[in-house]
């Protein structure tokens, strides 16, 4: 993708950042050797390859799925404008 001057300045105005035209012309070159980049990416045969997050295979850390109330529910009320033994109290607002 070749990018021109008037994205460059597109660009610069959404991101609310002031440029003169010796940055743009700098920036045109930069960003559109930085989408060239990306489009090599494209190319790679990826099929196969699981997505991962790391190098090293690390198994995620798992807990008990119990409900539990949080053990602290004064804290959790503590707050709230209304309360009633530990829940939350809202106003009407359909009859």
């Amino acid at each position: 993708m070749q990018v021109d001057e008037a994205l460059v300045r597109k660009i610069a105005h959404l991101a609310r950042i002031k440029i003169t035209d010796k940055e743009a012309t700098a920036l045109k070159d930069e960003l559109t050797g930085i989408l060239k980049w990306v489009e090599q990416l494209e190319e790679v045969d990826t099929d196969g390859v699981d997505p991962m997050s790391s190098a090293e295979e690390v198994p995620l850390k798992k807990r008990a799925d119990e409900v539990t109330d949080g053990g602290y529910p004064e804290k959790i009320v503590k707050n709230a404008p209304m309360s009633e033994d530990n829940f939350f109290m809202v106003p009407t607002v359909v009859e």
